[in-house]
């Protein structure tokens, strides 16, 4: 249902012109279209009582545009409200249009219909702006119609003159905020829903016409004294509720100022007003115009206490920066009035207060990892660290890190280290908050069904799958507790989340399983992009873009010969992987080729919170056993610097990683590989992850089958001797690289947080449109008629009792819900 909201002020005839339009020419089923008239003032309302399919509302006093606005909406009925000024006449698709945009994009809470006038020929609205002061104007008015506009985007607001927005959002932000009376209103209103994470959207489809400004010229003003009144003062109003503390600190004591200066270009009055001559005095007439600045600032101070709770309420609720708005509002410097002495009076302020960079301001995005940062990282911090260097060419960014080790490396962003309950003070600070691991449990209010922060989770480790296999030698009792609460922590996050990134493809479909398990992958996520990856995003791991350079040899001349073949074990060793098929393959090749030799590069793990894992053990073992410790297999205990590992990698022949068949493997993403293609290494890997299918699939190396040994003493012998197949895979790996440098691989992460707003499940106000009108009290009698049948075919008289029972539970909860 559409509920159409006309306000009627002195004016019966256009009124009437309007609603006959509105029943006669619009292509839209009449039984789902509301017409409510308002009479504001009640001058007209024995001359509209007479207009049929109407429910008519009079108000005996005028309230203005916005009043008379949300006067009928507390009559309206439908899950969409339309406003069309009563000076207007709708397009015969006018409706159509506007509800399709609302039907197929969820997040859009507005639609902004085009404006143009009454024949037709000239634009009214298309596209509106904001001044930093505050002045909302239509950028294209008066221009002619040649289509050259017509594209839909999104825009700062609708003007208020043809306009559709979602029932449940309008309430939910209070509708039209009356103390605006008329003019700007409709800026407040686009202002604060785009601030709560909704979209407006122009549609050119839903078309009107309107007699421009025929509905002001009723309001008798002198010199239009009235007019700039209302505009002033609710600039001032619209500013002041909507920016940021920051912004604002900045640009109201130069509006105020700038303000003062429009009204005394206006009236042409400067200090010589007052100048004292021997007879006195100088008179000099002050019109209405000059003085409307003056008292619109008046008027500003006297509202100013229900202002600062409004202000309050839209601040706390906001989930966008200003850094977000400032580009819908076009042109946010430009002066607006070519008045000469207010033209230099506004390039004064907007030096003096810095206004260039208040609306030029950077968004601040926060990134928690709990992994220690430092020269010697693992891969949650490296991750981590890549994400703040690329972010911050276009964003203030913060790395922050609840790990006891943070001694890093320079960098160009702010690198801090936090306890975990102080971790709300850098969350307040952020528009965009990126975290991993178990950093959402450390900042309960982000949890909170009420939070308006929008979150990223970086989702690329899925804990609970090598979970399975780390636990595999706890005790039985608490694996399976360890395994509920990590389950529980990364369920927090997919229920929590606006936008998640994962590792790869495989993964994403995992994901994607575990969401609509969840009830996240609802119709209005769905319907906002079919896709779905502006809601889930594949980020790899990431290899920088410049080159690896060597500065020195740790392994050749080093740990073994400089003509030695060196296969390279580039990371920790895990539960999950399977070091002992390759330490056994490697004795098996060794019996044919004395100069291989196995490096492993890290064996300690950076992070001092995590245990040894036992496999350590095991692989030395194992190699003690076969005599090829410190002769064939070597092994560097301590965590190889981050920018110094390119020097280990240099000095490899060819990459190597081994893994067990199993579910981790499955979804599993080896960062180490990124390495081996960064260094240009040949890898030799095991089936069944990611990477395997990137290895066979380019051609990068050899894919070996599980726990196979003597395939796998095959695949090493192949790349590490064979210099003619080696040199091919050098070739096509240095083409696949170029894919996965950070730049590339987060683009997704950086397309996002160029224009962050909440998933569109968690915006405020979010209900589906009804696509059938009401069933009325007929139509309800025999939808229950025809469950009472069914629930007795399925069950008997139980089935029926159990059904009505959950009803009867549902309404319950539906009234407490409503209050």
């Amino acid at each position: 249902m559409v509920s159409v909201v006309v306000v009627n002020y002195r004016g019966a005839e256009d009124t009437t012109t309007c609603v006959r339009a509105l029943r006669a020419e619009l292509d839209y089923p009449a039984d789902r279209l509301q017409v409510v008239v308002v009479d504001n003032g009640g001058h007209d309302a024995e001359r509209l009582r007479g207009l049929d399919g109407v429910d008519l509302v009079v108000s005996p006093e005028n309230l203005g545009f916005a009043g008379g606005c949300n006067l009928g909406v507390e009559h309206a009925t439908g899950s969409v409200l339309a406003f069309l000024n009563n000076d207007a006449r709708p397009d015969p698709q006018w409706a159509r249009a506007a509800v399709r945009v609302l039907a197929e994009q969820p997040d859009v809470a507005a639609v902004a219909s085009k404006v143009v006038d009454w024949d037709g020929t000239g634009i009214d609205f298309v596209d509106g702006g904001l001044t930093w002061f505050g002045m909302g104007y239509k950028r294209h008015a008066g221009q002619p119609d040649d289509g050259s506009h017509d594209a839909p985007r999104d825009v700062l607001f609708a003007t208020g003159s043809a306009m559709f927005v979602r029932a449940g959002a309008y309430r939910e932000l209070g509708g039209f905020d009356e103390r605006f009376f008329m003019f700007y209103e409709d800026v407040d209103l686009g202002w604060r829903l785009n601030l709560r994470g909704w979209r407006v959207r122009f549609e050119p489809g839903s078309l009107a016409y309107h007699r421009h400004h025929a509905s002001m010229s009723k309001v008798d003003t002198e010199d239009n004294a009235r007019e700039l009144f209302l505009l002033e003062r609710n600039a001032l109003l619209a500013m002041y509720k909507n920016l940021s503390d920051a912004t604002l600190a900045k640009a109201l004591p130069a509006a105020l100022a700038l303000a003062v200066r429009r009204s005394t270009a206006r009236g042409d009055l400067d200090a010589t007003a007052l100048e004292i001559t021997r007879d006195g005095p100088t008179e000099q007439r002050v019109s209405p115009p000059a003085l409307a600045g003056i008292l619109a600032i008046d008027q500003f101070v006297e509202l100013l206490p229900s202002l600062a709770a409004a202000r309050e309420d839209v601040q706390a609720s906001r989930v966008r920066s200003d850094a977000d708005i400032v580009p819908l509002m076009r042109r946010a410097m430009e002066p607006a009035y070519p008045l000469p002495r207010y033209l230099a009076a506004h390039d004064i302020l907007v030096e003096a207060f810095g206004l260039e960079d208040a609306f030029g301001a950077r968004r601040r995005v926060l990134v928690i990892t709990g992994d220690a940062i430092s020269e010697r990282m693992a891969g949650p911090a490296i991750r981590a660290w890549n994400m703040a260097d690329v972010l911050g060419a276009e964003h203030e960014v913060r790395l922050v890190t609840v790990n006891p080790l943070c001694v890093p490396p320079p960098a160009p962003f702010p690198v801090l280290k936090s306890r975990p309950r102080d971790l709300g003070d850098h969350v307040d600070w952020a528009d965009v908050v990126i975290l991993q691991g178990h950093a959402l449990e450390m900042v309960p209010a982000l949890k909170a069904a009420d939070s308006t922060k929008v979150v990223v989770c970086d989702i690329y480790d899925p804990m609970h799958l090598e979970l399975l296999e780390q636990g595999k030698d706890t005790v039985a009792e608490q694996r399976e507790l360890d395994l509920i609460g990590v389950t529980a922590v990364l369920n927090a996050q997919l229920e929590r989340g606006d936008f998640f990134v994962c590792a790869s493809e495989r993964q994403r479909h995992f994901w994607l399983g575990h969401l609509m398990a969840l009830g996240r992958l609802t119709p209005a996520l769905y319907d906002t992009d079919p896709t779905v990856r502006s809601f889930l995003g594949v980020v790899p791991f990431g290899l920088p873009g410049k080159p690896p350079q060597q500065s020195a040899s740790p392994i050749k001349g080093g740990l073994v010969g400089e003509s030695d073949k060196v296969v390279l074990w580039a990371g920790g060793v895990y539960s999950w992987f399977d070091p002992l098929t390759l330490v056994s393959a490697i004795g098996e090749l060794a019996g044919r080729r004395d100069d291989v030799r196995l490096v492993f590069l890290g064996m300690k793990h950076p992070n001092p919170e995590v245990p040894e894992m036992d496999i350590g053990t095991q692989v030395r073992t194992l190699s003690g056993q076969l005599g090829l410790t410190g002769r064939n297999v070597f092994f560097n205990e301590t965590w190889v610097p981050y920018d110094r590992r390119q020097d280990w990698l240099l000095d490899a022949d060819a990459g190597v990683t081994t893994h067990y068949e199993h579910v981790e493997t499955t979804f599993a993403f080896r960062t180490r590989v990124l390495d081996y293609l960064w260094a240009g290494l040949p890898i030799v890997t095991t089936d069944g992850d990611a990477f395997a299918d990137l290895v066979r699939t380019e051609g990068l190396g050899v894919v070996v089958p599980a726990e196979d040994a003597t395939a796998l003493a095959a695949a090493l012998e192949l790349v590490l001797y064979d210099a003619e197949f080696a040199a091919a895979c050098r070739e096509r790996i240095a083409v696949v690289a170029q894919r996965f440098t950070w730049e590339n691989v987060l683009a997704p992460l950086t397309a996002f947080c160029r224009d962050p707003r909440p998933s569109a499940d968690r915006l405020p106000g979010a209900e589906p449109l009804v696509a059938r009108p009401p069933l009325g009290a007929a139509g309800t009698v025999l939808r229950d008629l025809a469950l009472i049948r069914e629930y007795l075919d399925r069950g008997g008289p139980g089935e029926l009792a159990k059904r009505a029972a959950g009803r009867v539970r549902r309404l319950a909860k539906e009234r407490l819900r409503r209050g």
